[in-house]
């Protein structure tokens, strides 16, 4: 059964463009060409170029331009997917702040996601549709530099450098559709497994794994509070399949520079976290998309005669109606008056109905963790905010907190800041959990 459900029509008919993916490995190159289509995509070409690192930028650079003149698209600039090792992906809730202030909000907590100096990182965010989190990808701006030298050196043009994730979620969604339900994926890499989900309790999961399969799957079903019973998948199983494809493709092989492709393909529709600099950024030829519009000119002018056909009914109704609003206006500006009052009210009783429940409220929260951390799990470090907690600690089973944490009315929405680590017979753990009552 498909995890996917409608989105958007109008998403759906914008899906024109074709994108090249390339994903980086250890000591390979794997390359796909993608043309989409509102009816689907189609894998033009695919390859590998091997032990890129060790030959000259210029061999294996001729070697990728020839590929694509075969294609007849060498005009194609590529979406670059760098190793999942390389970039560190975070997300950050920022209920209740404005599109204004959201860049700030960001760069006032992006010190404390990566372990670099002050200007060693190189970082992009996004915020992810229809939710109140906040997407940042970082990187040292060091390996951005080497990668865009080395794509330049090649002569490989460079529309984007990003990571699997970022590529997987632009996919999932280029053509209107979203996951109605949860679901995990996982794959093998070049370090061990690297995971990807999406669930109604995390809108996106990505993470690299070093232990086995069942070790990977438990762990990444707690992030995403998924039953644990739940069967990981592979990605071709999530990512949406081409209509045809070239003798060259194997789906499982190349899956992650297909979602680059798709991805690349309609950058406009995507939501790709983009790590080159902006005057670094390649673009495709225009020309392409001469048919496409071609077609909306066409578009236009239909919709235009069609318009012409009452334009006096429609003055009149416009007259109409503009004299009503004027009539109603000064009723609307002093009800809106009123309302505004009553408002201020309301927010100053609030406010003092707030802090007298503050210190009530925390000593619930403390009473609340110490029934639920009983011995023999302990606690190094617990810091209670507003609208959170950050703990620290060892426990037997440290996996099994964020439910127990989720379980109890007075938190939400737990969460691991580091990996789970091991000292002895306990594992050790760090977590940060949302305060029921405290702001969304």
């Amino acid at each position: 059964m498909s995890v996917f459900t409608g989105d958007s029509a109008i998403r759906k008919w914008l899906a024109f463009g074709t994108g090249v993916g390339i994903e980086v490995g250890r000591h390979e190159l794997r390359v796909v060409v993608a043309r989409v289509r509102p009816s689907g995509a189609r894998v033009l070409g695919a390859t590998v170029i091997q032990d890129f690192r060790g030959r000259p930028a210029g061999e294996w650079g001729a070697e990728y331009a020839a590929f694509l003149k075969r294609l007849g698209l060498s005009h194609l600039a590529a979406t670059v997917l760098l190793p999942r090792r390389e970039v560190i992906a975070r997300l950050l809730a920022l209920p209740g702040v404005g599109k204004r202030d959201l860049a700030a909000a960001v760069g006032f907590q992006i010190e404390a996601l990566h372990p670099y100096g002050e200007d060693e990182a190189a970082w992009v965010w996004s915020r992810l549709d229809g939710s109140d989190q906040v997407w940042v990808a970082i990187a040292r701006r060091e390996l951005i530099a080497e990668y865009a030298a080395l794509m330049a050196e090649a002569g490989v043009k460079t529309a984007a450098l990003s990571f699997s994730a970022a590529a997987m979620y632009a996919a999932l969604r280029l053509w209107g559709r979203r996951p109605e339900r949860g679901f995990l994926a996982l794959w093998e890499s070049e370090e061990g497994l690297e995971g990807y989900g999406e669930s109604q309790a995390r809108p996106v999961f990505s993470a690299e794994f070093a232990g086995g399969w069942e070790r990977a799957a438990a762990m990444a079903a707690a992030e995403l509070r998924l039953d644990p019973a739940t069967e990981p998948v592979g990605l071709e199983a999530v990512l949406p399949a081409p209509r045809t494809s070239c003798a060259e493709f194997d789906f499982s092989r190349h899956a992650l520079a297909y979602a680059a492709a798709l991805a690349g393909a309609c950058p406009r529709l995507a939501l790709l976290l983009n790590l080159l600099p902006p005057e670094q950024r390649a673009a495709s030829s225009r020309w392409i998309f001469a048919p496409t519009f071609a077609l909306l000119v066409l578009l236009v002018g239909l919709s235009a005669a069609l318009a012409a056909i009452r334009p006096i009914e429609d003055r009149r109704y416009l007259a109409a109606l503009q004299a009503e609003i004027a009539r109603l206006e000064p009723q609307a500006r002093r009800a809106g008056e009123l309302d505004k009052s009553i408002e201020v009210l309301r927010a100053r009783t609030r406010l003092l109905d707030e802090f007298r429940l503050r210190t009530k409220q925390d000593l619930d929260a403390l009473a609340e963790l110490t029934r639920l951390l009983a011995p023999p799990a302990w606690l190094t470090q617990l810091e209670l905010a507003r609208d959170s907690a950050s703990l620290a600690g060892e426990a037997e089973q440290a996996a099994a907190l964020l439910k127990l944490l989720d379980e109890s009315p007075l938190f939400r929405n737990s969460e691991f800041t580091m990996p789970i680590g091991r000292v002895g017979a306990a594992e050790t753990f760090r977590l940060r959990t949302l305060r029921e009552g405290g702001p969304r």
